[in-house]
């Protein structure tokens, strides 16, 4: 029998009661946790080694939260994050989700809650899917590599874009309202002023125009819809 492979999970936080509370709960639900207190060896363990998933506190000594987390996308690494702390206001709710953050939540928390929301971000990484190719028209996504290709040239795109093309295929022909995007896309279940759609849809347009028809269209009133 082939041995299950237990995830692997980042915590990167600085207060001794929380870090326990946390990776015992995740242990005791097949989880395997790597603890860290410190930004800055924070930063080095996320940039040196793969991870199935990264739990952060904004505040930390050495660098922010924000800051290894802004370093990972630098880096063209799109493990999921999952942000843990005190700093509930909507503004840092919206810093911590535009800068690629894949969720967000506030302490005081529930364990069951946490690890339910690590599990949801576990199911969408798994790179095992019934397709590991995703074609739209000419447009190709492998879902291990992350290359995308349209009419056979690469096409160059940052993580928020290839979640944003992702899932554009997996619902093609479907109109999406910009309230689905917001809350599948960018994990935004609260109510926000930001044109954060509007901006990562045309950027995806241009990256992926290619001198083909658009396949990204907007649907008056209603929200976009990918399809040729």
């Amino acid at each position: 029998m082939t041995p299950v492979t237990r995830p692997r999970l980042l915590l990167v936080e600085d207060d001794p009661a929380t870090t326990d509370y946390v990776r015992q709960g995740l242990r005791e639900n097949g989880i395997d946790v790597v603890c860290v207190a410190d930004g800055n060896d924070g930063s080095r363990q996320a940039l040196s080694q793969p991870w199935d998933i990264i739990i952060l506190d904004r505040m930390l000594p050495g660098l922010d939260g924000l800051a290894i987390l802004m370093r990972m996308r630098s880096h063209a690494i799109t493990t999921p994050v999952l942000f843990l702390t005190t700093m509930d206001g909507v503004p840092s709710r919206v810093a911590g989700l535009r800068h690629g953050a894949d969720d967000y939540m506030v302490k005081p928390f529930a364990l069951r809650e946490l690890v339910a929301r690590v599990q949801v971000l576990l199911r969408h990484a798994s790179p095992v899917r019934h397709a590991t190719v995703m074609t739209v028209a000419d447009v190709e996504l492998n879902l291990l590599t992350l290359a995308v290709t349209r009419n056979g040239e690469k096409v160059f795109l940052q993580p928020q874009e290839l979640k944003l093309l992702e899932y554009f295929m997996r619902n093609a022909g479907t109109v999406l309202s910009r309230q689905m995007l917001l809350k599948d896309v960018w994990h935004m279940d609260f109510p926000v002023r930001t044109n954060i759609v509007e901006t990562h849809v045309c950027r995806l347009r241009e990256k992926l125009g290619q001198g083909g028809q658009s396949l990204i269209h907007t649907v008056r009133g209603s929200g976009y819809v990918m399809g040729a």
